[in-house]
C-alpha cells in the first residue's frame, strides 16, 4: 500500500456532522474560490445526533473516521486537521452591561475598553447562569456592542476620548459548553484536530449568500433532519441567526404512523417524492409488500410541511421584524416538493423571492468532476469555504496553554476574543480586589480596602501581551489567571490599638478583643482609664537615723462618699460615687446585671427608663434600667 502524504497546510477538510449523515469535503483555495477535490456522505446507522446535538460521541466519531478513511483512501493524504460546524440549536444570547471607573479623567485606549467590553461579556453569561440554575461552561461565540457610554454620555466609539467613568451595554450569544466539548470531543475520538469551528447557519450562508450580495435583506434557510438553521443578513453582515425545532423528521415521522414503515423506509419514501414513478415501492413493518401512490404521500406530508413553514416564517420575522428580500432554502428538507411554495405564503411574499440554495455555490466554490449544486451541501461546503477563503477568521490553530483554542468569532481575534471564547471570565483576565470590610464604631463608618490582585500572566510568542493583543494563525498563548486579593480582615483588638482599655460589645453582644470582625458589625466601645501601677513601698529608715517624736496630727474622720440610687431590673441598685466624680454608664451595671456575657448567645437589650440606649448612655439618680437577653 503507498505510503500517504501529510495534508499540506492549505488542503482543507471540513466535516458536517449532521443529524442523519456526516459529510465531508476536501478542497484547497484556488484564486478566490474553493476547488473542491472530493466529496463523501455516511449515514448514521442508528439515532447519534438529537436534534442536530450530538448524543453518542462513539458512534459519531466512528462514522466521521470512516468519512476520513474513504477520502484518505481516494485522495493519497492522511487528513489530520478538520474544520467543523456547531448546530445553531443551543445558542444562547443575553444581554450584559459593566462599568469601569477610572482613577482619575483621561483618554481611554484600546486596552480600557478591552477591560469594559470582557466585564460586559462576562457579565452577560453571569446572567445567562442565574437564568439557567445550575452552573454551566458557557463558551464565547460572538457579540456585538449596543452602546457605550462616557461620564453617562451615549457614544459610538470610546477610544481616544477623554473621561473618568466608562460604561457598555453588549449582547453575546454563548454555546453550552457540553455541545462544543462534545463535537471537540468526537473529533478527537476519529483520530482528528479541529483547526476551526463556526456555526452551521453562518457556514450555509458564506456558501449560498457571496458577501457582495449581503448588502440586501436575506434570509439562509438551512433545514436539516433535526433542526432548521436560520441566518439574516443586511449591510453587508450577518445580522442575526436563530433555529426552529421543527425540521424533516417531522415529515419522516408522519409517514411512518401513515404507511406503517420503519424510520430508514420513510426516508427512501420522502426522496422518492417528485421523481417520474407514481408508485413507491416499498415494504412495511409487517413485511408485506406495499405500492404507494406519489399523491397519496404528498398528501399525507402536508400536515407537517405547514408546520414547518409556519416555524421558519415566525423565526425570520421574529429576527428580522418583516420579510426579507428574499430567501434561500437549503439542506436535504429543502428539496420537498411544494415547501418553497408553503414558506412564501408564510411570509406573504411572492414565491419567485423564495429559491432553493445552490445557484450561488460557483461564485465561491467548484470541482472539475463533481456536481455540487445540490442544497444539501450548503453546510459542508460552507464550513469548507469559510476556512478556505478566509471568510471566517478562526478558520486557523492558536495554541493557548499548550492546546488548541476553540475559535468562533469572525473578524479579527484578539487576546481578550479568544480568552472569553474559551471560557475565561473577567475576573480571570483582570483580577479582583479583595472584598472590603465595613463596620461601624461608635457611630462613626470605617471602610478596609481588600488587598489587590495578582494580575495575570499574558504571554504571546513568549512575548508580554495585553488584553488588545490582535492574535494571528500559530501563535502560542501562554494564560495563568489572575488572583482575587485577600478579602479584607480585621479583629476587634487590630481595630481598636493596642492602647484600648475598656469594655466593648459588637452588635449588642460583649465582645472579646480577638474576636474577628464581620461585614456590618456595629461595634461600641467604653474607654476606662487603666488602673494605676502599684506605687513602691517607702524606704526602711536607716538605723543611723535620728528619731525625732512628734506631736501626733487630730484624726480625721474621712467624708462618707455620696452614693447613686438607680433601679437594675426592678430591684434597687445603690453605688457608690466615682471619685473622680464622673457618671456612671450602661456598661458600668452589666456586671450586676447577673447575665454570664462569657456565654451569652443571644443579643442584649438595653433600656433607660423605657427607651432602648447604647453602653455608653450616662445615667442619671433614680434612672430605671434594664438589662437582658433577646
Amino acid at each position: 500500500m503507498a505510503e500517504m502524504k501529510a495534508q499540506d497546510k492549505d488542503l482543507i477538510f471540513a466535516l458536517d456532522i449532521g443529524t442523519r449523515s456526516v459529510v465531508g469535503v476536501v478542497g484547497r483555495p484556488v484564486g478566490d474560490r474553493l476547488k473542491v477535490l472530493d466529496v463523501e456522505m455516511a449515514e448514521h446507522g442508528k439515532r447519534a445526533m438529537m436534534d442536530g446535538q450530538i448524543d453518542d460521541i462513539r458512534q459519531v466519531g466512528s462514522l466521521a473516521k470512516t468519512v476520513t478513511q474513504r477520502l484518505e483512501g481516494r485522495l493519497g493524504v492522511r487528513l489530520e486537521r478538520v474544520c467543523v460546524a456547531a448546530a445553531g440549536r443551543a445558542l444562547r444570547t443575553q444581554k450584559g452591561s459593566f462599568t469601569l471607573e477610572l482613577p482619575e479623567e483621561q483618554s481611554i485606549d484600546a486596552e480600557q475598553i478591552s477591560r469594559l467590553e470582557a466585564g460586559a461579556v462576562s457579565a452577560a453569561e453571569e446572567a445567562l447562569q442565574s437564568d439557567g440554575g445550575d452552573r454551566r461552561q458557557m463558551f464565547l461565540v460572538g457579540y456585538t456592542v449596543a452602546q457605550y457610554r462616557l461620564d453617562n454620555y451615549p457614544m459610538a466609539n470610546l477610544q481616544y476620548h477623554t473621561g473618568r467613568k466608562v460604561e457598555a451595554d453588549v449582547v453575546a450569544t454563548f454555546l453550552p459548553g457540553e455541545v462544543v466539548e462534545s463535537l471537540y470531543a468526537s473529533m478527537r475520538s476519529a483520530g482528528l484536530q479541529v483547526a476551526s469551528m463556526t456555526l452551521e447557519p453562518i457556514a450555509a450562508m458564506n456558501a449560498a449568500i457571496p458577501a457582495e450580495l449581503r448588502l440586501l435583506n436575506l434570509a439562509m434557510v438551512d433545514i436539516g433532519a433535526g433542526t432548521t438553521d436560520i441566518a439574516l443578513c443586511r449591510d453587508g453582515s450577518v445580522v442575526g441567526y436563530t433555529m426552529a425545532t421543527v425540521a424533516g423528521d417531522e415529515v419522516t415521522e408522519a409517514i411512518m404512523r401513515s404507511f406503517l414503515v420503519d424510520f430508514k423506509t420513510a426516508e427512501e419514501i420522502k426522496r422518492s417524492i417528485g421523481e417520474s414513478e407514481d408508485l413507491i415501492r416499498c415494504r412495511n413493518i409487517l413485511g408485506q409488500e406495499e405500492r404507494i401512490a406519489a399523491s397519496e404521500v404528498l398528501q399525507v406530508i402536508q400536515e407537517p410541511m405547514d408546520k414547518l413553514a409556519d416555524a421558519i416564517a415566525k423565526q425570520i420575522l421574529g429576527v428580522n421584524g418583516n420579510a426579507p428580500s428574499a430567501v434561500f432554502l437549503a439542506g436535504g428538507g429543502s428539496k420537498l416538493s411544494g415547501l418553497r411554495e408553503k414558506v412564501a405564503v408564510q411570509l406573504e411574499m411572492d414565491d419567485k423571492r423564495v429559491a432553493i440554495a445552490g445557484n450561488n455555490f460557483a461564485l465561491s466554490v467548484f470541482s472539475d468532476s463533481l456536481e455540487l449544486e445540490k442544497p444539501e451541501y450548503a453546510t459542508p461546503l460552507g464550513i469548507a469555504i469559510s476556512a478556505g477563503l478566509g471568510l471566517l477568521n478562526d478558520s486557523y490553530v492558536v495554541i493557548l496553554n499548550g492546546q488548541s483554542a476553540k475559535l468562533f468569532r469572525n473578524g479579527v481575534l484578539t487576546l481578550r476574543d479568544i480568552l472569553l471564547m474559551n471560557g475565561y471570565s473577567y475576573a480571570d483576565m483582570v483580577g479582583k480586589t479583595g472584598k472590603s470590610l465595613t463596620v461601624t464604631v461608635d457611630g462613626k463608618r470605617m471602610v478596609y480596602r481588600g488587598e489587590p490582585a495578582v494580575p495575570a500572566v499574558l504571554r504571546v510568542n513568549e512575548e508580554e501581551a495585553s488584553l488588545s493583543t490582535v492574535v494571528h494563525a500559530g501563535d502560542e498563548i501562554r494564560f495563568v489567571p489572575a488572583t482575587r486579593g485577600e478579602d479584607a480582615h480585621r479583629t476587634l483588638g487590630q481595630l481598636l490599638g493596642e492602647d484600648f482599655y475598656g469594655k466593648v460589645m459588637v452588635n449588642n453582644a460583649i465582645a472579646p478583643l480577638d474576636r474577628p470582625l464581620d461585614q456590618g458589625d456595629v461595634v461600641l466601645t467604653l474607654r476606662q482609664t487603666p488602673p494605676p501601677a502599684p506605687q513602691p513601698a517607702p524606704p526602711t529608715p536607716s538605723v543611723s537615723a535620728v528619731y525625732t517624736p512628734q506631736a501626733a496630727a487630730p484624726v480625721q474622720p474621712a467624708p462618707r462618699p455620696r452614693e447613686v440610687h438607680l433601679i437594675l431590673n426592678g430591684k434597687p441598685l445603690v453605688l457608690p460615687k466615682k471619685d473622680d466624680g464622673s457618671p456612671y454608664y450602661l456598661m458600668d451595671l452589666l456586671d450586676y446585671s447577673g447575665i454570664d456575657f462569657e456565654h451569652l448567645d443571644r443579643a442584649v437589650r438595653l433600656e433607660v427608663n423605657g427607651v432602648e440606649r447604647g453602653f455608653q448612655h450616662a445615667l442619671k439618680e433614680q434612672d430605671s434600667v434594664t438589662i437582658s437577653v433577646t
